[in-house]
């Protein structure tokens, strides 16, 4: 069948260039956009001609319905759709015989005069025609309102002529970026960049991806994060640095989690985590408010609310007021009694501070539907940050919870190189994979020749999208997901 029609197109677009018509020209004059069209003609009289009034549009045809020698289509670009109607004797014999060979998928420029239909609907009367692009298969059947994941994702083309709602969902991804950085520039942060391929995986604890470098005959990893790099910007003596970066890390991939995605990370100097909460705090109020006009949202069903101040809570205290276990109170074979006997299974671990995240991710994560900042968190799992000033088994670190995920992380930057060198040694002791074996000595250099106190915060972008557009998964607000190959797939 798409064979059939495939030859059909192919052979329209024989005709058309013996008409001596090029199907692929090389611009179009538009003078406006859909959108601007229906706002501005929406009140006029039905059955107007307004001949004064003459447009350029551009587009793909939508649909098409002939009436003997007249006919109706839509016309969609990147603002909406609009109505256009041509007519034979208008048209002209030439440029009819041009739209008997136009198809749904094509797109075509038009020229004309607006008027409003006995429907009530925002027309142009078409004088004009210009064939910009041959389509020569066809839309998929049944397109409209495409909803088989597998070609959504996979031709994502598909997806944006099908479903207006996700293109909407990238015009809101855009604006959400735009957003913070007006946000950080108006508080005096720089936007820099720091390099994708790292000789050392550093800045987080992830699988990288591997890649070589044959001028330099060496190995090279995809960046699994960019802190490293920034707060070297910070001992060179930038004060207020940030980067929307992409990382990469070679682990699952699920409805929140995707290989390649998208990050805020920023550091400032002079500031700690609590500086970082309230700037996380007013950050998500801001973009939030600027979108919506309020700061309630409904995500898959629930009422999220991101105005201030949220609830701040460490991790022991969640922990104990979803179990009733005191962790502060008992060591880690106590600790291990007390999920065994609250019928908690956790992994093996080799600290008490491990035993806690762990409890944590399996109890009380899940259960954080409001936006929530957990702070405190166990020294073992958190090399990067500073002690806690009044309990040295903890770090000033918090990680905000929306819908139970994980959405941001920040510390209170640590900034002690002979601190920093020895945590990393003990990561390093801790790690099973030989390529996270290595310890960055250049940032402890970086380190000794002095770095002023800092917070730090990462900001998951996928993840605050999907709230701001109400998707389900990652996949659904990252333009190109990655997907196993089509014969891999079954597909």
């Amino acid at each position: 069948m798409e064979n059939d029609l495939l030859l059909e197109r192919i052979e329209k677009l024989k005709k058309i260039r013996e008409a001596g018509i090029n199907p692929y020209p090389y611009r179009f004059e538009v003078t406006a956009k859909t959108k601007v069209l229906l706002e501005k003609y929406k009140d006029i009289e039905i059955g107007k001609h307004l001949e004064e009034d003459i447009y350029s549009v551009a587009g793909r045809v939508m649909s098409l319905r002939e009436h003997g020698k007249s006919a109706f289509a839509h016309v969609k670009d990147g603002t909406g759709r609009l109505q256009l109607y041509f007519k034979a004797d208008l048209l002209g014999e030439k440029g009819w015989e041009l739209f008997k060979k136009t198809d749904i998928g094509d797109f075509i420029g038009v020229k004309g005069d607006m008027f409003k239909t006995r429907t009530g609907e925002v027309t142009i009367r078409v004088k004009e025609l210009t064939l910009l692009s041959k389509s020569m298969l066809p839309l998929p059947e049944k397109w409209h309102g495409l909803s088989n994941v597998e070609i959504r994702y996979r031709q994502r083309y598909l997806d944006l002529i099908a479903n207006p709602e996700v293109m909407d969902t990238f015009y809101t991804r855009s604006c959400v970026i735009k957003l913070i950085r007006k946000f950080l520039e108006e508080k005096e942060f720089l936007e820099v960049e720091t390099p994708m391929m790292h000789s050392i995986p550093g800045g987080a604890a992830a699988k990288p991806f591997k890649t070589f470098h044959n001028a330099l005959g060496m190995e090279l990893f995809m960046r699994i994060a960019p802190e490293l790099f920034l707060k070297r910007l910070l001992v060179g003596g930038f004060e207020r640095v940030f980067e929307i970066n992409r990382n990469f890390r070679n682990e699952g991939i699920s409805i929140k989690h995707n290989p390649e995605f998208t990050m805020l990370e920023l550091y400032q100097a002079y500031a700690d985590y609590n500086d970082m909460m309230e700037l996380t705090e007013e950050l998500f109020e801001y973009v939030v408010k600027s979108i919506f006009g309020t700061t309630k949202i409904t995500y898959q069903e629930k009422e999220i609310d991101f105005a201030r101040p949220w609830k701040r809570i460490s991790m022991a205290a969640a922990v104990r007021e979803a179990t009733g276990i005191d962790a502060d109170r008992l060591d880690l074979e106590g600790l291990k009694a007390a999920c065994k006997e609250k019928n908690i299974g956790v992994p093996p671990v080799h600290s008490k501070g491990e035993l806690i995240n762990e409890m944590f991710e399996k109890v009380v994560e899940a259960t954080l539907i409001q936006p929530t900042i957990i702070k405190d968190y166990p020294i073992e799992i958190s090399p990067l940050a500073k002690q806690k000033r009044d309990d040295a088994t903890l770090v000033e670190r918090f990680e905000v919870f929306i819908f139970g995920r994980e959405t941001a992380n920040a510390f209170s930057e640590l900034n002690d190189p002979l601190d920093q060198k020895e945590r990393f040694l003990k990561q390093v002791d801790r790690e099973k994979e030989a390529e996270l074996k290595k310890v960055d000595y250049d940032y402890i250099t970086a380190l000794e020749h002095g770095m002023p106190p800092a917070g730090g915060l990462g900001i998951g972008i996928d993840r605050m999208v999907m709230f701001l557009t109400n998707s389900p998964s990652i996949r659904d607000v990252i333009l190109f997901p990655q997907m196993r190959p089509k014969d891999e797939a079954g597909v």
